[in-house]
């Protein structure tokens, strides 16, 4: 029996023909159009070059003046917690703790069958009342269920009564007090509790509604930031298969686990990871207070509490390293930023400092560095993944960070043009649910900084939120919109175009329009942000926007 002839159409890979647009290309600063075949990047070019290949094409999209940029990357996310925050209680629009437990009243109301009443969001400092809710307001609101609250940090959290009931042993957990928060320890056996009692179907909602909002806004790639205190194995390898199965962002799993041998690397890429990074705390938060710093806090007589000290980054770092495996840490505080450098420069003694630069190790945060820690990243070849959302929300001499460190000490948070001008990666992420989705208003962070000497050029951070967050994983061949990448990229309804830097001292490249650096959108604080048209991972469109 003679097999049926192959058809030559259907073995070809589909080719789409994007033009009169505006195409954001270094191959080509004044491209208005771009042939993807399959999940490639095939040609960038002028609009009268564009004709030879309309007759070849499968599809011509008509971009009507829209512009075409890579998709962004978010270079530090928690999916679960993100989809659960947008389809659940979330307290970050709460403008007093009356509103707050207003809206934990009514959650509780909606949801009489959940087994845990799951939140996130609140952060006090903001509201009127300078306080959290105590836990009689919140065994009041909830009608005495349980419920898990964590800060807007996910650094402490607040809980009911009830809930302290079911968790074994909790009351004498380290970071259990009676009228505070819960922190470490007791932080951790809340929350490990309080995911357990999702159902599959919970988290995978969850899960779909959060990597479709990443869609809807132009996101093409997600890092998840998982580990055994974070989220757990299941969520991890969920979310994973999800994303394999179907249409919508890349993830790129991150697991923070310590690993000291062959055989813990072994496992931690057994789980799907690229990586043994992420959220392996060295420290916490600055909000709880749980960031461990040189000098106490403004505000409170300590200096936060380190999780793991400079021997335990080198054991990892050096075993990551000896594994082919990227290793990574959680570090917010001077000290713990200290604790990082000095490990890390410890392991490249033991493996050799060419190892640990090829492994392209990374630092998530790294709010608080000195000109000793950025030359340290720069020599050590460290990536700072970091969240310029962070300085918009408590950033400024009334801020959270002022609040906690005083204004001198906080205004040395998030230095990005010192690590630029220093030579360190710089890769964007939000954090999200610690703060939301959102990568033009990132990138407008990051340009209009609340510290002035810290902000960088709207192409320098437009840069560092999509090829950045790729070489953050090793590819340097993606995030941008020439020949031979992957074919992932954003339109986007945006005004003009123009290369903006906000501050003539503000570390950027040329601003010059002779010069042919292609143009991005104004991003002046109070403007509107570019509209995502369509996104499109390798090829695939994974979201169009109604009516488009």
């Amino acid at each position: 029996m003679n097999d049926p002839t192959p058809d030559p159409a259907a073995e070809r890979p589909r080719t789409v023909l994007l033009r009169e647009g505006e195409v954001h290309s270094p191959a080509d600063p004044f491209a208005t159009a771009m042939v993807v075949e399959g999940g490639t990047i095939a040609w960038v070019g002028s609009e009268g070059a564009a004709d030879s290949f309309a007759d070849g094409v499968d599809e011509i999209l008509h971009l009507d003046g829209a512009l075409v940029t890579p998709a962004f990357t978010d270079s530090h996310v928690h999916t679960t917690a993100t989809g659960l925050a947008l389809t659940g209680l979330d307290l970050a629009p709460a403008r007093s703790l009356a509103d707050a437990l207003a809206r934990i009243r009514t959650h509780a109301a909606a949801r009489p069958g959940d087994r845990v009443l799951l939140g996130t969001g609140w952060d006090a400092t903001g509201w009127p009342e300078r306080r959290h809710p105590t836990r009689e307001e919140l065994d009041e609101a909830t009608g005495r269920r349980p419920l898990y609250l964590p800060r807007v940090d996910v650094h402490s959290a607040l809980v009911t009564t009830a809930l302290l009931d079911l968790v074994p042993d909790i009351t004498g957990l380290p970071g259990y007090r009676a009228d505070a928060p819960l922190t470490g320890d007791a932080h951790h056996a809340a929350r490990t509790f309080a995911h357990g009692t999702l159902t599959p179907q919970q988290r995978t909602e969850a899960q779909r509604a959060a990597l479709r909002r990443a869609a809807e806004l132009g996101i093409g790639s997600l890092h998840e930031c998982a580990g055994p205190e974070i989220s757990g194995e299941d969520d991890f390898t969920g979310l994973l298969g999800l994303a394999a199965e179907e249409p919508g962002p890349r993830i790129t799993g991150y697991w923070a686990e310590a690993v000291t041998s062959a055989k813990d690397a072994a496992r931690i890429r057994a789980l799907g990871a690229v990586g043994a990074a992420g959220d392996l705390f060295v420290d916490g938060s600055l909000g709880s207070r749980t960031a461990h710093l040189h000098a106490p806090y403004a505000d409170a007589p300590h200096t936060g509490s380190a999780s793991l000290d400079s021997a335990a980054v080198a054991a990892h770092v050096a075993s990551c390293t000896q594994a082919g495996l990227q290793a990574g840490f959680h570090a917010i505080g001077d000290a713990a930023v200290s604790s990082v450098a000095e490990g890390v420069r410890d392991a490249a003694r033991k493996v050799g400092l060419d190892r640990v630069r090829a492994a392209r190790h990374r630092v998530e945060h790294a709010e608080m560095l000195s000109d000793d820690t950025i030359a340290a990243f720069a020599e050590l070849a460290l990536t700072a993944s970091v969240q310029p959302g962070f300085d918009a929300a408590w950033g400024g001499d009334s801020g959270m960070y002022a609040e906690r460190l005083g204004p001198e000490r906080a205004a040395t948070l998030n230095p990005y043009a010192a690590l630029l001008r220093a030579g360190v990666p710089l890769a964007f992420g939000s954090d999200s649910p610690v703060t939301p989705l959102g990568p033009w208003a990132a990138v407008r962070d990051a340009a209009f900084h609340h510290t002035t000497g810290h902000r960088i050029s709207v192409r320098a951070a437009f840069t560092a939120h999509t090829r950045g967050g790729w070489r953050a994983i090793g590819r340097d061949d993606a995030g941008v919109l020439v020949p031979g990448a992957p074919a992932d990229y954003a339109v986007w309804s945006a005004g003009e175009l123009i290369v903006q830097a906000p501050d003539t001292r503000v570390a950027n490249w040329s601003t010059d329009p002779r010069s042919g650096t292609p143009g991005l959108p104004a991003l002046t604080p109070g403007g509107e942000l570019p509209v995502c048209l369509r996104t499109v991972v390798a090829g695939r469109t994974v979201h169009i926007r109604p009516n488009e």
